[in-house]
């Protein structure tokens, strides 16, 4: 059962999934409760262009990933400051318009190939020793903001007018929390995928919002699911030959629903 850690990239690969599972809840807890789930969906999109450029100019496709979303996520905050789009109608330019554009580059570099499928979907070969640094770098960025900001964050989560009024720097706590969600979405991607990068952020989330429990409490129940569903997801994928990415999800939708299960059965 245990042959797994005999290979190395099944090391590395839950060492970059326990990365991943323990910063996605944390901004998926706070995107749901602003109701601004929707970003991690058109963040992922984007990410498919920054990986396509990567492919084709031979960069770490990590690395202009990384860079493409955290510049596209400064302008959506930006339009979304201006109100001169609607939040909502932003982000669904930017899904539309990314995906468009990952297409025709993925067109001019020969199509659909296996390291792109790879991106896509997750896979454990694709993860690198220096993308371990580089996931470990990036989710202690995340965290560290998330711990200086966290009862700013609360507020704001809460309360945002509010939260304006006391006189807290809204702006700026909103630009420096959309930029760790774009960090977020990147780090996740060898692990889950580009295409279910949003279900690892918002879902846990979710799920441990049913329980209905203190906030701090949410928060541990949802590390505890997402934890859980990227082990069981990696030890699937190893075993049954599955893509990461569709045997995590799979199970975090199992988690979610058992949860649904038991509160009206409660």
């Amino acid at each position: 059962m245990l042959q797994l850690f005999n290979y190395s990239f099944i090391v590395r690969g839950l060492e970059a999934g326990m990365i991943v599972a323990l910063i996605c809840p944390l901004i998926g807890l706070f995107l749901v409760l602003r109701r601004y789930s929707l970003i991690a969906d058109t963040l992922s999109h984007v990410s498919l262009t920054g990986i396509a450029i990567g492919l084709i100019t031979k960069i770490d496709p990590l690395i202009t990933a990384l860079i493409t979303t955290v510049l596209s996520s400064l302008i959506i905050d930006r339009l979304r400051l201006a109100k001169k789009v609607y939040g909502e109608s932003a982000l669904s330019i930017f899904l539309s318009g990314s995906l468009a554009l990952a297409i025709l580059l993925i067109s001019v570099g020969r199509g659909f190939n296996v390291n792109l499928f790879n991106y896509l979907f997750g896979s454990l070969v694709t993860v690198k020793q220096t993308e371990i640094y580089l996931i470990a770098l990036l989710g202690l960025v995340v965290f560290a903001v998330i711990s200086l900001f966290f009862k700013e964050l609360f507020f704001i989560a809460f309360d945002e007018e509010a939260a304006r009024v006391s006189g807290l720097p809204v702006g700026f706590i909103n630009t420096l929390f959309i930029i760790i969600t774009a960090i977020a979405i990147t780090m996740s991607i060898p692990v889950v995928g580009i295409l279910l990068i949003s279900a690892l952020v918002v879902i846990p989330a979710v799920t441990a919002l049913q329980l209905q429990k203190s906030f701090l409490t949410t928060i541990i129940w949802a590390e505890v699911i997402s934890v859980v569903s990227v082990v069981a997801g990696i030890f699937a994928a190893f075993y049954l030959n599955l893509p990461t990415g569709g045997s995590t999800v799979l199970v975090v939708l199992t988690i979610f629903v058992l949860t649904l299960l038991f509160k009206s059965h409660k």
